[in-house]
């Protein structure tokens, strides 16, 4: 049987951030968690490495390694989104306060403590927040750059525009001057953009067998999405909202769920209008490198059974 799967994710949860920490820690056989690293995000960072450790506890996973890490972006004040995802990130379900430890050692210093120890083309990172501590990890140590295998990213949109103004998606917005360093790096990087997180909705039906597990961690993951998908029923008109961050995940367990295309991507930093916008070359009319794998369709249907599978595995 292959080797697990070695990855860090760094996350700012977030109930979709819930979702694919549940779905990575209910998949032992294909991934081997080294550590999850916070980062402020949809919520600031007290409560992002408070929400990581309280998915570790509800997933009955407290030996979990959980870092803080960048508490602004490189160079801009910190946007967040409560209007999303309610004032603690997680609301829906009534939560405890974390009891295992958050780790003293910075997410940064971890990140490249960790790439640097392991073999080259080890460690997958997945980033399902701002691109903060990675930028952070880049420019502290170049040399895990070459080392990684790939980071698979939540974030970015093309033919979907953006979801925090019209051109941006959240992620990238939040931190475009540390996405633009990301996407120059050189490491190979595979994207979810909004293009494929939008069709993956929270239907009620999908929500309820999630519910049915009757697990702690499932009745509490149903509570976040009903919590979490009201805004977007408001904003998009659907049944059920967009369900981002657990594509990555699944991507590394079902890569054939997904379908996409090497494109060049760059950032917009610098005009008002259009800053955090991912600039994809999807028809290759320019001759810039290609520098990520952009995805763009997904079967649903078999990401939620995979979801919901591995929920019940918790």
């Amino acid at each position: 049987m292959p080797q697990p799967r070695k990855i860090i994710i760094d996350t700012d949860p977030g109930q979709d951030d819930a979702a694919a920490i549940m779905l990575a820690l209910g998949s032992p056989e294909e991934l081997d968690l080294l550590g999850i690293t916070t980062v402020a995000g949809n919520v600031p960072l007290q409560l992002t490495q408070r929400n990581a450790r309280i998915v570790c506890e509800l997933s009955n996973r407290p030996d979990v390694k959980v870092f803080a890490g960048a508490d602004r972006p490189v160079a801009r004040p910190l946007v967040t989104a409560e209007h999303v995802h309610g004032k603690t990130g997680l609301d829906g379900p009534v939560l405890e306060e974390p009891r295992m430890a958050l780790q003293a050692q910075h997410a940064v210093d971890f990140i490249v403590e960790c790439v640097m120890t392991h073999e080259p083309g080890e460690v997958t990172l997945c980033t399902l927040g701002p691109l903060t501590n990675i930028a952070l990890a880049f420019e502290k140590e170049p040399r895990i750059v070459a080392r990684l295998h790939e980071i698979v990213m939540m974030g970015g949109g093309f033919f979907e525009g953006g979801n925090i103004t019209p051109a941006a998606e959240f992620n990238i917005f939040v931190d475009p001057e540390a996405a633009d360093r990301v996407l120059r790096a050189g490491v190979p990087i595979v994207m979810m953009p909004l293009d494929v997180t939008h069709k993956v909705l929270t239907l009620r039906r999908r929500v309820e067998r999630i519910k049915a597990i009757g697990s702690r961690a499932a009745v509490a993951m149903a509570e976040m999405l009903e919590f979490f998908e009201r805004f977007d029923i408001e904003k998009y008109g659907s049944d059920g909202g967009p369900l981002h961050d657990p594509t990555v995940v699944a991507y590394l367990l079902k890569p054939e769920l997904f379908s996409g295309r090497d494109c060049n991507v760059e950032i917009e930093v610098a005009s008002s209008l259009t800053v955090g916008m991912t600039v994809v070359d999807w028809w290759h009319v320019t001759d810039r490198k290609r520098n990520a794998r952009v995805m763009r369709d997904i079967d649903a249907e078999g990401f939620f059974e995979l979801l919901t599978e591995r929920l019940a595995r918790l």
